[in-house]
């Protein structure tokens, strides 16, 4: 009997330690976005500053759309 539940805590685990592996993974995305959407808004600061205050309202709004999507892979990771 106990080496039963043993297993069926071993098999938990490691489902839980996969699911991790996927939100990790899943991250990735997002976050290569998010830098090059920064740095994107940035260069386009430098080259025309009187449109820094219209840029970085544009910069703020596509990091909130961009981050949704990490929220969504937390999501799925907890569903699936």
């Amino acid at each position: 009997m106990n080496e039963l539940i043993l297993a069926q805590d071993a098999a938990e685990s490691t489902i839980t330690g996969l699911g991790a592996l996927g939100y990790g993974i899943a991250t990735i995305g997002p976050g290569i976005g998010i830098g090059i959407l920064v740095g994107k808004a940035l260069e386009g600061m430098a080259r025309q500053p009187e449109m820094a205050g219209k840029l970085q309202t544009t910069m703020f709004l596509g990091i909130a759309f961009v981050e949704a999507l990490a929220l969504i892979a937390l999501v799925a990771g907890f569903l699936f």
